[in-house]
């Protein structure tokens, strides 16, 4: 029997709760005060430290493809596909980014707090204005040099599929031109298949999910960076599928069909 799908003996997950809850903590005092106290510059360093000491003990092992962006890329969006809570720490292990996300994640225990205060823009899907607003600010962001993160299926799947991309979100990028770099997650079993394991989506609350991402003795992400798309001269539209459709092929997973949207 494999190793890495035998469940977590229970002491080990009891001591995994336990350090996760003080890492928690400690990223609270990070953001609550560190951040106060040391330079600016240094944040993402630290954001970035932290993220990668949290995989650790969640044992979830990362193995980076193609030419990942790193601190010093500036003025980017990078896209991924989404299937997890883990995917955040996983691309914050990799280069720290300002995410987009949905309002209802700042209501989150601890997990709010330190997303609001690692400069995530919570946006309201269902109101266009807000929608408006976020996509302004985002791209004065990426002007000042910072990378800013999203997942334009703009929610999570099983892993099994891709949903449509949402075209709005890149409007930033092409209020600027900026650059969009394609991130492909895949959490895999040791015989390459998808593991579903840690996918947070459907019914399942955060809890459920995770307590099968404790349960697993390990957890095997690939992530590969796909290049860049050059955004000059391309609508959101055109932006978001050539995105969509290099993920999607990738992932090996059929491109989601589109129906002509406005």
């Amino acid at each position: 029997p494999n190793m890495t799908l035998a469940p977590t003996p229970k002491s080990i997950q009891l001591l995994r709760i336990l350090r996760v809850g003080l890492h928690l903590a400690w990223g609270v005092f990070i953001a609550g005060i560190i951040f106060r106290i040391v330079p600016e510059s240094r944040h993402k360093r630290i954001a970035q430290r932290w993220s990668q000491k949290m995989l650790a003990i969640l044992s979830v092992e990362y193995r980076l493809h193609g030419d990942m962006p790193n601190l010093d890329t500036h003025g980017v969006i990078l896209v991924s596909n989404h299937m997890s809570w883990l995917d955040i720490w996983l691309i914050y292990a990799i280069r720290p980014a300002r995410f987009i996300s949905k309002a209802d994640v700042r209501g989150w225990p601890v997990i709010g707090f330190l997303a609001q205060q690692s400069g995530t823009l919570f946006i309201q899907r269902e109101r266009r204005h807000h929608t408006a607003a976020i996509i302004q600010q985002a791209a004065e962001l990426i002007t000042r040099g910072d990378c800013i993160g999203l997942f334009p299926e703009g929610t999570t799947t099983d892993g099994l599929r891709l949903r449509p991309f949402h075209s709005s979100l890149f409007q930033a990028a092409v209020i600027h031109q900026a650059p969009v770099v394609l991130l492909a997650i895949r959490y895999h079993l040791p015989d390459g298949s998808i593991d579903t394991a840690p996918a947070y989506h459907g019914d399942l609350t955060l809890l459920d999910s995770f307590r099968s991402v404790l349960a697993r003795r390990r957890i095997q992400v690939d992530i590969t960076c796909l290049g860049t798309l050059d955004t000059q001269g391309k609508t959101r539209r055109e932006i978001s599928i050539a995105a969509e459709t290099a993920i999607a092929k990738h992932l090996n997973l059929p491109a989601p069909h589109k129906t002509p949207g406005t």
